[in-house]
């Protein structure tokens, strides 16, 4: 059985399309006209092993914010959407990557719940054509739009490309666990009995 969504979200300041299957191989088609965010989504999904394919269209004249943000609400909604009733799925997942000198964690509980923390804070204000403050409003909203508690703790770096590369890896990696299913789990992985 396919875990897989398709959703689009069309505003005055952006224009994204999202197809996203949770079972696959880590192929990825991106294109936002952001050099570095393009890169950091191709790694989401290759070591997440999720198939993405992502289009945004979005006002880069003004900045990159709005398209970041809503690139992170969209992926959000579908990672939601693919999972469905969440049935036999781990819930749980965390991630100690290392990228060089830099080492963070990440954690992921797909709850139904949003909360999202972070301790990453950034010495440049970019790295490449991306906002290193888009970091934080990348994964805020996609821990609201797919109603997850995300974590991430940097437990060292000084390098932002690797400290956000990490993060962004760490992620895959967690959610990958999180959306596996566990053949012992019956129907949802609460004491409520849903998620």
């Amino acid at each position: 059985m396919s875990r897989g969504a398709m959703l689009s979200r069309q505003t005055k300041e952006t224009d994204i399309s999202v197809i996203l299957e949770l079972d696959g191989s880590g192929n990825a088609s991106v294109e936002t006209g952001i050099g570095f965010f393009d890169h950091m989504l191709d790694a989401f999904s290759r070591h997440g092993f999720f198939d993405l394919s992502l289009t945004c269209h979005g006002d880069l004249n003004v900045d990159g914010h709005h398209s970041v943000e809503d690139c992170g609400i969209v992926l959000g909604k579908a990672i939601k959407s693919a999972l469905g009733d969440k049935k036999g799925i781990r819930r749980y997942g965390y991630f100690l990557l290392p990228m060089d000198e830099a080492l963070v964690a990440c954690a992921v509980d797909l709850s139904g719940r949003p909360y999202y923390v972070s301790d990453a804070t950034f010495t440049a204000p970019m790295v490449g054509e991306f906002d290193t403050q888009l970091v934080n409003e990348f994964f805020y909203s996609i821990s609201y739009a797919a109603e997850m508690n995300l974590h991430f703790t940097v437990l060292r770096g000084n390098n932002d490309h690797h400290i956000i590369e990490a993060m962004f890896k760490s992620f895959a990696k967690a959610l990958d666990m999180a959306v596996s299913i566990d053949p012992r789990i019956e129907g949802v992985l609460s004491t409520k009995g849903s998620l």
